[in-house]
């Protein structure tokens, strides 16, 4: 059988100029940097594209979208200020087509259907994304049956040693939000970095975390499974499928890894809709988990007329005379989840629940999620109540 397939490029006039595929690349010979980053902190941008009229970068770094300038060579360039150490993504817009990446930059991260490219700044949160010099855990890409004989897939990480030694570790269950899957912790949240670098400073007890595929539409993220090479898009599960089908997913990583079997032992902590899940799910299982994380999380959004999301006063009461050792709430002050929170934490103030809050600055970004993950881990598992 025969299979055409058609490429539709519109950007030509970076045909030839950016890449060759000839040889596998082993003679390509590149004239600039992309991106150079200064010991002062300031990053420059290059995008050869000589024949373009208007050159754009945009990235998490700058406040709106800013032109770039073309020298003689046909170089687009952009020079920024001094950023502070942190991760940093961009990408280009070229005569209005958007997302263009840099063809220099050979580091890129996806987040839902869209691909970025990155740098990181080294020094204080630089450094805790960035791989160390400091022993090493495991990721894992899992398949594990669940319910109805259905096989999903999950990435595991193991701390280092794990292999090695027969002990049992404490699990964190870390939970995506709207459009991401099993994928997105390990890509653009740097868990495996940020893990590896606070276990090694003695900042983190050594654990296992489990990362599911929160959208029970789909049993992995795409061109991973019979699914095929879908394009990820904005959808979730917040009709009480994954909350349901949770106890199983715990059963299967206690049968098969060597992870703690009681409340003391579990954490579960998630972004945006995955905070949604962490809080249905500990408050529906509340003798699972005693460390509870809601990251800018969704909190009003259950489907009514779904079981599982009914008396919800009356679960959140049940919850909290098991006396969770910690209840984390984080968000930024220009979430769009703002209010919804304050809301929440009105109801929870008047019933006099305890609970940790963390306020920041910035909005709805991986930039907060990352930081939350580093503050929130290392509260974890110190066997102090």
């Amino acid at each position: 059988m025969k299979y055409r397939v058609t490429l539709l490029l519109s950007l030509s006039l970076m045909v030839g100029a950016v890449c060759s595929f000839a040889q596998q690349n082993l003679h390509r010979v590149d004239s600039f940097v992309s991106p150079e980053i200064g010991d002062d902190g300031r990053v420059t941008l290059r995008l050869y594209a000589p024949k373009a009229e208007e050159v754009k970068v945009t990235g998490d770094f700058l406040s709106e979208e800013v032109a770039m300038t073309r020298n003689e060579s046909g170089v687009w360039e952009y020079r920024s200020e001094p950023l502070a150490s942190e991760l940093y993504s961009y990408s280009f817009i070229v005569d209005g087509m958007r997302d263009v990446r840099d063809p220099m930059n050979s580091y890129a991260m996806r987040d839902v259907g869209s691909l970025f490219n990155y740098f990181i700044i080294s020094g204080e949160r630089g450094d805790l994304y960035s791989a160390q010099n400091v022993p090493h855990g495991t990721l894992s890409r899992v398949w594990a049956e669940m319910n109805e004989g259905v096989s999903r897939r999950m990435t595991i990480y193991t701390p280092a040693g794990y292999e090695a030694s027969e002990c049992s570790y404490p699990t964190l269950y870390l939970l995506h939000g709207m459009g991401g899957d099993e994928e997105a912790w390990v890509a653009t949240g740097r868990v495996c970095e940020i893990m590896d670098n606070l276990i090694a400073q003695g900042k983190a007890e050594p654990m296992i975390v489990v990362m599911t595929n929160g959208c029970t539409k789909h049993v992995s993220a795409p061109g991973y499974s019979h699914e095929g090479m879908w394009r990820p898009y904005m959808t979730g599960s917040m009709d009480g499928s994954f909350e349901a089908m949770f106890p199983t997913i715990v059963e299967w990583v206690e049968a098969n890894y060597r992870a703690m079997q009681s409340r003391e032992a579990r954490a579960i902590a998630g972004l945006s809709m995955g905070g949604f899940h962490s809080l249905q799910i500990s408050k529906t299982y509340p003798e699972m988990f005693d460390y509870v994380g809601l990251f800018s999380a969704a909190i009003f959004r259950g489907r009514e007329g779904v079981e599982i999301y009914e008396n919800f006063e009356e679960r959140l009461e049940r919850q909290f005379a098991a006396e969770p050792r910690l209840y984390w709430i984080a968000i930024g002050e220009d979430d769009f989840l703002y209010d919804e929170n304050v809301r929440y934490r009105s109801l929870l103030d008047a019933k006099g629940y305890p609970y940790t809050y963390v306020e920041s600055e910035g909005g709805h970004v991986w930039r907060n999620w990352r930081v939350y993950l580093s503050q929130f881990t290392p509260l974890l598992f110190r066997g102090e109540k």
